[in-house]
Parts: C-alpha cells; structure tokens; sequence
C-alpha cells in the first residue's frame, strides 16, 4: 500500500450529464491511499484509515490532480517543419501553404521514410516530456504514412512505445488525413484503399486503433467522402471521430452528430447550427488552443460552446506543422487566456471530458475509489496557480497505476 500524505488541495473534476457543467471538488489538507494501483481511499487526511505498514509519499502541501490525458496529438511523426513555420510568420497561410505542396505532405514524405524503429526513437522523449508535465494517457493518430502498409507502421510504432513508457496510449486511424500526391487525380482510388474491408479489418482485429478519424476539410476530404469514410469505419467497430471546421466552415461538426462521432475536433469555424446538433447528438467538442496560438490565427469559440451545454475537452494537438507544442499545461493556460475558459472549466477538459473522448470515462480522468491511482502532485497549493504559471513546469510527481513513474530532478 502506498499513501501520499500532507496534500495541500485535492482536486475531484466531475461533469454534470444533466447541466451540461462542468464543476471542481476540493478537499484541503486530505491524504489517497492506494492499493493494488488503484485508489482505495481518499479525503480529509484525518478520515483516511492508513495501515500502519503502508509506505509514505509527502506531497509537501501541494495540490493533487488526476493524471491529465491528452486526447488530440500526432506524436509519432518524423522530420520537421520549420521553415513553413517561417513562411506563415512572413505571411503566408496554412491552407496556402498545404496548396503548394508543403503541410502534411512533407511530414508524410520523412514518415514513408522511416522504420517503426526511428519512428519509436523519435517519440520516446516526447513521451518522456509530457509525463513529466504530469500526461498519464496519451491519444495518438496516424495519418503521416498514406499508404496500407505506412499507416499500419506508424500505429505498430504506438503499439511498441506502449511497452517502453508508463503512459496509456490510444490509437486512432488518420489515413484520411489528406489525399497523397501519387493520388491527386485518383481520388476515388484513395478512398476506395482507405474504406477497403481489409484494410479497416487489420485496424481492429489487430487492436491497432480504437478510433478512426478524417480530416474534413476544403484542401482534404469533403463532407460527402468523411462520411464514407467514417461509415465504413464504424461497420468495423473504430469509433468516429472528426477534425471538423478547423480553416473552413463546410458542416463538419453536423456531420459529427449525423454518424455520432464521440469527438468533433478543432471547431475553430463553428456555427450555431453545429454546436446545437452537437449538443443534441452527445458530441464532446475537443478544443486545441495551442494549435491556434501556433498559427496565430482564431481561437475556437469556446465560450459558445460551454454556454450551449457541449462537453468541452482540451488537448495539445501536438504535430509538427500546426502545433509543434508537446505540454499540455501550456495549453490549459492558454485556454484560460485566450478562450477565456475557467480553470476550472479547463481542469474538467484535460481530465473527466478528455476520459471520455478517449473511451476511458470509467478508468482515468478522476480521482474515485477502485479507479486506477493516476494521479500529479505539483508544487503549488491550487489548480488555477497551475495554470496562472504557464512558464514553469509545476509538476513535482507523477503516479500511474499507484506506481511513481516520474520525479522532478531539482
């Protein structure tokens, strides 16, 4: 047994089904105990039953948080795209720059070239930063590769990396992320490869993905062909999701609702028409705020969102070309300062919401008796001091599975 002792705050997200709300428990100086990896007790530190031979974990009067999962990221990739990232600073657009065969295409063209193993080479350490920023489950996407068989390398490349690290990966199929150049005057052709039974069979009989996701958008795929695509997806048991009205408003996040995708993602240009239909349809709007500082463009209309009653998730959307951000507790700063989200509206979308864009609402996400022990002990005394201090790295500990699996060298 281990119990981690002299916690200053202990944070309990929860989100209301029947508000729509999201809302934050405290419990000042309060104790976990935790047994077998989960959580066996917790609360006010005088009411915890600790047995006398349980080892001790002095949180130093800091806050405790559940471990913080990021639901939207592209971390397995290979390459970089710094001189796009200049080419926007002196003008040009995402979009213009994704026409003139920059974008995605360039980080598919390193993926195609890179084995499973450099590709696992290259995302240990980013995996190793977010735990140490207190990231205890990660979603990651495909979508760099193209092809059957590069597509297939980058999910075997997550497969792999579960076993070297502590944090839970989730896979997600992204082939329908944009159409390669061999098949620019193919386009049924590449449809046809990436709905093919075979193909989305591998994904799931192979336990490669959960999730199957399209970009829907004017320079990837039309609403028409992610349906198709999200349709053919689902016969084989991937749940939807969508990147949906990021650059261009064409319907995206009613299309979310229409083949009940779990997550509709990005939704910088949504409508009020697609917030209602997402709201009625159970959607969770996941909102990446690092994406659009990294772009400089406009945030997501989260307040909108939340208002309407829509479940709010936050992620980094980390990816080398719009979002070349790997914290998340970067992004939950900025999603207070530029979306003018609460911390705790934010705490609520890194954890509880997150959980369940992820399929994980029963199993991370919350600080609950018999759930799995993932839990962030920082430095600081509350949760908005978290976020307030977006420059410094806060996290003092991370436990995964009632396991410490990360200590801050100071």
């Amino acid at each position: 047994m281990l119990v981690v002792r002299n916690i200053g705050q202990l944070v309990l997200p929860r989100f209301d089904a029947e508000t729509g709300r999201p809302r934050v428990e405290t419990i000042d100086r309060a104790a976990v105990l935790i047994d077998g990896g989960r959580i066996a007790e917790f609360g006010p530190a005088e009411s915890v039953d600790v047995p006398a031979d349980a080892d001790e974990l002095d949180a130093g009067g800091g806050c405790v948080t559940p471990g913080l999962i990021d639901c939207h990221t592209h971390t397995v990739f290979a390459g970089t795209r710094e001189h796009e990232f200049v080419r926007r600073i002196e003008g040009q657009s995402y979009a213009e720059i994704a026409e003139e065969g920059g974008g995605i295409r360039v980080t598919v063209e390193a993926v195609r070239r890179a084995s499973v193993d450099e590709l696992v080479g290259l995302a240990l350490p980013r995996l190793q930063r977010m735990l140490g920023n207190g990231v205890t489950t990660v979603e990651i996407k495909s979508g760099y590769g193209l092809t059957v068989d590069d597509e297939i390398k980058m999910l075997r490349a997550v497969a792999r990396l579960r076993s070297l690290q502590p944090i839970e990966l989730i896979g997600t199929c992204l082939a329908a992320h944009t159409v390669p150049p061999e098949f620019a005057d193919r386009r049924g052709a590449y449809l046809d490869m990436i709905c093919d039974d075979a193909f989305l069979r591998r994904m799931a009989n192979e336990r490669l993905a959960e999730f199957c996701d399209v970009f829907c958008e004017r320079t990837a795929f039309s609403v028409d062909e992610s349906r198709r695509v999200l349709l053919a997806a689902r016969r084989h048991g991937l749940t939807p999701k969508i990147h949906a009205d990021q650059i261009t408003q064409m319907g995206a996040s009613r299309l979310a609702a229409e083949v009940g995708a779990v997550t509709a993602d990005h939704l910088e240009t949504i409508d009020a028409d697609g917030i209602a239909a997402m709201r009625r349809a159970g959607t969770i709007a996941v909102l990446l705020p690092g994406c659009s500082f990294f772009l400089g463009v406009h945030q997501a209309p989260a307040r909108a969102i939340l208002d309407a009653g829509v479940p709010v998730a936050v992620a980094t959307d980390y990816n080398p070309g719009s979002s070349m951000v790997e914290s998340l507790p970067l992004v939950m700063s900025i999603a207070c300062t530029q979306m003018r989200m609460t911390p705790n509206e934010v705490m609520v979308a890194v954890t509880v919401n997150a959980a369940a864009a992820v399929h994980r609402r029963e199993t991370a996400g919350a600080i609950d008796a018999d759930r799995a022990a993932d839990l962030v002990i920082l430095d600081v005394p509350d949760y908005a001091r978290w976020m307030y201090e977006p420059g410094r790295n806060c996290v003092r500990t991370v436990i995964k599975g009632g396991r410490v699996v990360h200590r801050r060298q100071d």
